[in-house]
């Protein structure tokens, strides 16, 4: 039925529609579809794949935006369950080109898409589907880390890929953090995080070493985002290190999803390492470009572009 099921974080992130300028001086935001793994599935729909994301949303008018807008954007929300008692969460940002862009989640204390329940999957979908994404958050709390369990033990084939997309302010330590990493490398064969995202995960920053450590765990293809000096990926046969791409940065938060989502394409597609982090990286420089996330997803044609533009 898909080509690719995430699961985890979905609400409403509101911008500022001013850069430079902090939240007690910002005058008017703009509305947009957010959630990191919501996204994922956003940015691949753009490429023409199939997705579908499990998450939860509060019984509110902000649940009925994401539900419709996660429709909108061709991302199958059969698996999006209404959660009551449990408002939408809203996250909101301060944009300071070219790299300050600090994020203040309103997600309460148990927010809707950590009510995820393993009686609430669809484990046939999930076992089936050519790639499944999920992310560290989605470990933070019971019943949603009880319910990436079930998930993860259906997984039988095809990319199983771990975003250790590390917020701290969604956790209770770092070390917490740390062991739930640990105790769920073992059953993924992709793992895709930042430096600090790697060193939470397995105790080594430098990228390198961060890319074996993830392998030892376990790991089939170990993929560290090193900001401004590009991205390094390592398999047990071979290892590429593509140089960044230069755009005018207006915001940098959507640019790890649409990062995620080309993943999901070159991973389904059967690219080459390299081709898919060239592609990769080209499609998070696009995204920093702009200011919203979901909304500016891109196409593959125009991630091509922007490479034979670089190119040239």
């Amino acid at each position: 039925m898909y080509d690719l099921i995430t699961i985890g974080r979905s609400g409403v992130d509101v911008y500022p529609l001013q850069t430079g300028v902090g939240l007690a001086d910002v005058e008017t935001f703009g509305k947009f579809l957010g959630g990191s793994p919501t996204n994922v599935a956003v940015a691949s729909a753009r490429h023409g794949l199939r997705p579908a994301v499990i998450t939860g949303v509060g019984a509110d008018p902000f649940g009925d935006y994401v539900r419709r807008a996660i429709r909108g954007f061709g991302v199958d929300d059969t698996f999006v369950s209404t959660i009551e008692g449990r408002p939408t969460p809203v996250t909101f940002c301060e944009i300071f080109p070219p790299d300050h862009f600090p994020i203040y989640f309103y997600r309460g204390d148990r927010p809707p898409d950590l009510q995820i329940t393993p009686d609430m999957l669809d484990l046939a979908a999930i076992a089936e589907t050519g790639l499944f994404w999920f992310s560290l958050t989605g470990l933070s709390q019971e019943p949603s880390a009880a319910a990436h369990a079930a998930a993860l033990s259906a997984r039988t084939s095809g990319w199983t890929v771990f975003d250790l997309d590390y917020r701290p302010t969604l956790w209770e330590s770092r070390e917490a953090a740390h062991e739930a990493a640990r105790r769920t490398l073992p059953h993924v064969n992709v793992a895709v995080g930042n430096q600090e995202e790697v060193e939470v995960a397995v105790g080594v920053r430098d990228p390198e070493a961060a890319a074996q450590a993830l392998l030892d765990a376990g790991v089939g293809v170990a993929i560290v985002k090193m900001g401004p000096d590009g991205v390094f990926a390592r398999t047990s046969e071979e290892s590429a290190l593509v140089e960044p791409m230069e755009v005018e940065v207006v915001n940098g938060i959507g640019a790890g999803d649409a990062f995620g989502g080309a993943i999901c394409l070159g991973l389904l597609r059967g690219w080459p390492l390299e081709r898919t982090l060239r592609f990769a990286n080209a499609a998070g420089a696009y995204v920093a470009a702009r200011l919203a996330c979901a909304d500016a997803m891109p196409t593959t044609a125009e991630v091509e572009a922007l490479l034979n533009g670089a190119r040239t």
